[in-house]
């Protein structure tokens, strides 16, 4: 078992490259890997794993979704920073092309940590992958650990409230939390706002079916005119914003901290409108 592992593992290396040729072969060798002896960090992150599994998600990002990034340079080239996007489409394929857009165009490159939602450790197998891919649940602790550690962090506000709207609401952002905000000012970390167009296509949701995902203890059970989790092979484009820096006391009250959320708010949409204008065809 352990040499068919090691076997497909290096197949998959393979076709890494393929897809990448030797500059992406180049890049990737550029990361530092994580530290301790046993080639993991403390959660779980495994990059000799990562550049292996990296190849299926390396052929949605250049093949099928055909990722346009645009302004990725915004992204600092290195230190804490919290990456502040939209959510949307069902099953998060635009964390991860987010995520391949900050390893791929990013000179020098990135790892991504994106935060997730507390319930997806609950699934079976997903919630390791995810975790020797380098994603964190998002509690405030493990974030704090990620900015000490001066990591790329990737937070979606909207959370679930984003990823399972309706197809009629697609591109309107919903009610941001508080949390990231308060870690910002408490870390002085600046915030990257990014609109990411095309994710809203690849799964639309008709209706959700909330007693059937209360029943499987799930936040939402989107019905789709797609087979989940196969997407629709809508083009992805990624805009990235200029970092914002604000001030103040990660202590205060709601409303002060509503009106600097609201900020990065209308930056991820200003960023949306400026890709919704600039698309021209949603598939092409």
């Amino acid at each position: 078992m352990e040499s068919l592992t090691s076997a497909l593992r290096e197949r998959l290396r393979a076709w890494t490259w393929e897809l990448g040729g030797e500059e992406l072969r180049g890049r990737l060798s550029r990361l530092t890997p994580p530290g301790n002896e046993y080639g993991v960090d403390p959660f779980g992150f495994d990059l000799d794993y990562a550049l292996a599994a990296i190849a299926p998600l390396l052929w949605l990002y250049k093949r099928y979704f055909r990722v346009e990034v645009h302004d990725v340079e915004r992204v600092p080239d290195e230190g804490r920073v919290l990456l502040v996007a939209n959510h949307s489409g069902q099953l998060p394929f635009d964390a991860a092309m987010l995520g391949l857009s900050i390893l791929v165009e990013h000179d020098p490159p990135r790892v991504l940590r994106a935060l997730l939602e507390r319930w997806v450790p609950t699934l079976p197998f997903y919630s390791t992958l995810l975790a020797r891919l380098g994603q964190v649940v998002g509690t405030p602790d493990n974030c704090r650990r990620l900015l000490a550690a001066e990591e790329a962090i990737l937070v979606f506000p909207e959370g679930v409230r984003g990823l399972n709207k309706p197809f009629s609401e697609r591109y309107r952002l919903q009610k941001f939390g508080r949390g990231f905000m308060r870690l910002a000012l408490e870390s002085g970390v600046p915030v990257v706002p990014v609109g990411i167009v095309g994710a809203e296509e690849q799964a639309p949701a008709l209706v959700d079916l909330q007693p059937l995902a209360r029943l499987l203890s799930m936040p939402a059970f989107p019905i789709t005119p797609t087979i989940l989790p196969f997407p629709l092979p809508a083009r992805h484009r990624i805009w990235f914003g200029e970092p914002l820096r604000f001030e103040g006391s990660p202590d205060a009250e709601d409303p002060e901290i509503d009106e600097k959320v609201e900020v990065v708010r209308e930056a991820v949409a200003a960023l949306l409108h400026k890709g919704l204008a600039a698309r021209k065809e949603i598939f092409r």
